[in-house]
């Protein structure tokens, strides 16, 4: 029987937000003992609980057919592997940071300075781009302490709210690249495997579009009922049933929960009362 192997994170925020997207899809792993690989009871799939920065290589190798891996490691270390889908967690940003007492204006003063990173690929490619000539000090590890000890001028590293940074008395000046949670594929998968990874890309697909989407049901008078609707993107056009009150309509639809607020102030200033929000727990398309 053909199985599909897929890597994930073996700790951190990213193992947690990977395995609870297998399960919204509806995926059952059962890792009680914390091996470093385990097989789903109701889906022909396997999963490999890997360090990060090993993934690209297991991809590469065909080792495993498909993982959930940060999009800065696969721009680093995968190098011909393909992303599919982005999954919109785990989002980080590599970026370039100097110590505050550094009088910075921009990147030409990082001409004949040293810097720190755990991210050469990426951080020589930028720096090839702007025509920079800097020695980089590979690390694996603390990378925000090698300026406090003399080791670099600046830094380059993954960076979530900023708070490490502010610790080791840095400040962020470039922003190399974006990152999330990605579905990437092995160059080497077959064509049984593909099969299973397109059913397992469509489920993705309905639970990030659930999440990102809700459902609005309203009530509408009758007389305002073509203004509201305007209003409403919908996935293809609200649903409209008259209500038991005279001149009055109930208004269903799904409106993105990026534009939310400023859709339910247009709704409410085109006289839409009774405004229900519900989340989507998947949405298929």
């Amino acid at each position: 029987m053909t199985t599909l192997k897929i890597a994930v994170q073996k700790s951190g925020r990213l193992k947690e937000d990977s395995l609870k997207l297998l399960k919204d899809i509806g995926i059952s792993i059962d890792n009680g003992k914390e091996q470093l690989r385990a097989r789903s009871t109701n889906f022909p799939i396997e999963v490999f609980y890997l360090r990060n920065g090993d993934i690209p290589q297991y991809l590469k190798d065909g080792v495993v057919d498909a993982a959930i891996i940060g999009g800065n490691i696969l721009v680093e270390k995968g190098d011909g592997i393909a992303s599919e889908l982005d999954l919109g967690f785990s989002r980080c940003r590599v970026a370039l940071a100097v110590p505050k007492s550094m009088v910075y204006k921009n990147i030409n003063d990082l001409n004949g300075l040293k810097i720190a990173t755990s991210y050469p690929n990426t951080v020589n490619a930028y720096l090839n781009n702007k025509g920079i000539k800097a020695d980089l000090h590979i690390i694996n590890g603390s990378v925000e302490i090698a300026p406090n000890i003399g080791l670099a001028d600046a830094i380059v590293d993954i960076v979530s709210t900023g708070g490490t940074l502010f610790k080791n008395n840095l400040v962020e000046k470039e922003v190399l690249l974006t990152s999330e949670a990605v579905l990437a594929v092995s160059p080497t998968i077959n064509p049984h495997e593909r099969v299973l990874l397109e059913k397992i890309k469509f489920r993705m697909q309905s639970v990030l579009k659930g999440r990102s989407s809700k459902y609005v049901l309203l009530n509408a008078p009758n007389e305002r009922l073509e203004s509201i609707i305007s209003i409403l993107p919908g996935m293809k056009s609200p649903t409209v049933l008259p209500l038991a009150k005279s001149g009055w309509s109930s208004v269903h639809s799904v409106i993105d929960q990026h534009q939310f607020w400023d859709i339910i102030d247009d709704l409410k200033s085109n006289g839409a009362e009774g405004i229900l929000i519900c989340p989507i727990e998947k949405m298929v398309l």
